[in-house]
């Protein structure tokens, strides 16, 4: 990859989780009811054919890693387990009642925080409380994050016997000074018990997660982390940059220095390096930063062009309605977001007084539908296209010539109403949707709000 190239676009922007992104929420137009009436639409409309997601935050861990920039509470005590389990089981009977029809569950994720630091017998009991009076989609996937250090037999076994077939586990790489950096000291041995326990047990689908661009990390300290990789042979990866956000309050990214990353250029040496090995292993590159064998329901996915991207990353079924439950869990009704509060007992507070606990969210305009489904067709399918009437927006000239630099660039092709990424330009694709962001283009930001896109 030209150092050029890297260097001419490597800027902060957003990962498009989803359009809007977070930051420009129109948060002051935003109301909880304005959010009920649009959950109750979305749910009139897709329940039937397609089910609901749901997206349940585990906060909760016993140690800090220095690379995450997700939303925890450290801590050794477990007695706040049951406590917490049973808000996030009254914020389901909140949604329950304003959906007065019986959901039905086509997919399920554990994020976290740990979500392998509650204990097993108190996960089943979580899920089993759930269902009670819910139905399953077919074909559901559930999933969930286990730490290769404290997931147990018990564990994975527990959430197998309620329905999970798919656990990913956080690797990150196998270098020990890098180990000790992020403050994640797990051996080899570990995560290789634990891949072939869930596979024993019978999972269909394990990952694993691989970050470049980490503290002290080396290229060679890649391709050993992929090379171990390789004995394993997990059916899914995601390997992505390490997104340093160390401003973002609550996050852990303060036990090195910006001196201690590696360049950017040396971030993408990393990665094509990686990519050039997971390839040759037999992994295929699925939408952004994505890996997976030809027997995972992603790669199936892609290749039926039913990827689908929202909060909890890529997923091989779209449902059009995403609800998040716990402390800062944020769900997507399709026509407006909304995210719940950042602190646990503020969360407890609010849901035990029997109010679903947004602190903030945003209802899309119509321009925000079109141009949220150009980034998704983008960073799902590498390409998107205006054929359609319902797909033109009135600004599209602009974006267009937002575009042709990039154009010149070799990272993407414009036709009369098409724009197809290039193999050359993929790892650009953040910088792409970024053209299309309209939001982000009629205010950019004084501060550093998003990681560098390469």
């Amino acid at each position: 990859m030209s150092t050029n190239l890297i260097n001419k676009y490597n800027i902060p922007g957003p990962r498009y989780t989803s359009y809007p992104t977070v930051p420009y929420w129109d948060i002051d137009t935003f109301s909880l009811s304005k959010w009920k009436k649009s959950v109750k639409r979305s749910f009139s409309e897709s329940n039937t054919t397609e089910g609901i997601s749901l997206y349940i935050h585990l906060p909760f861990c016993e140690r800090m890693c220095t690379f995450c920039g997700c939303n925890k509470r450290i801590t050794k005590r477990h007695d706040v387990e049951l406590p917490y389990i049973h808000a996030l089981l009254k914020e389901w009977s909140l949604y329950l009642n304003l959906l007065e029809t019986k959901p039905k569950i086509k997919e399920l994720h554990l994020g976290g925080g740990t979500p392998t630091f509650f204990s097993p017998k108190n996960l089943e009991y979580l899920i089993s409380s759930l269902f009670k009076g819910v139905d399953r989609a077919k074909d559901c996937e559930f999933s969930f994050e286990g730490h290769p250090n404290n997931t147990t037999k018990e564990h994975l076994q527990a959430l197998f016997d309620v329905g999970f077939r798919r656990v990913s586990f956080g690797v990150q790489d196998y270098d020990e000074n890098v180990q000790k950096a992020i403050h994640r000291i797990q051996p080899f041995e570990n995560v290789k018990y634990v891949t072939e326990m869930a596979r024993e047990i019978g999972y269909t689908s394990v990952g694993h997660d691989i970050i470049f661009g980490l503290p002290f990390q080396t290229q060679e300290a890649v391709i050993n982390t992929i090379l171990k990789t390789k004995e394993l042979l997990p059916d899914r990866l995601a390997f992505y940059s390490y997104a340093h956000v160390p401003w973002q309050k609550g996050n852990g990214q303060r036990g090195f220095k910006d001196v201690d990353l590696p360049s950017a250029e040396q971030k993408r040496m990393q990665y094509e390096m990686g990519k050039k090995l997971l390839k040759k292993v037999g992994y295929v590159e699925i939408g952004m930063d994505h890996f997976g064998l030809q027997n995972d329901s992603l790669y199936k996915a892609m290749e039926d062009q039913k990827l689908h991207r929202n909060f909890m990353g890529y997923t091989a079924s779209k449902t059009q309605m995403m609800i998040g439950l716990g402390v800062s869990a944020i769900s997507d009704s399709w026509y407006g977001f909304a995210q719940n509060v950042k602190n646990i007992e503020e969360y407890q507070h609010l849901v035990n007084e029997n109010i679903i606990p947004v602190y903030r969210g945003h209802i899309l305009n119509k321009e925000d539908e079109i141009i949220r489904q150009h980034i998704l067709n983008l960073m799902c399918h590498f390409e998107t296209n205006w054929k359609e009437d319902d797909l033109y927006f009135k600004e599209l000239p602009e974006v267009l010539q937002n575009l042709k630099e990039l154009e010149i660039d070799g990272l993407l092709e414009i036709s009369r109403n098409t724009v197809k990424v290039t193999e050359k330009g993929r790892p650009f694709v953040r910088n792409i949707c970024m053209a299309f962001d309209l939001r982000l283009q009629r205010s950019i930001p004084e501060t550093t709000l998003f990681s560098m896109t390469i």
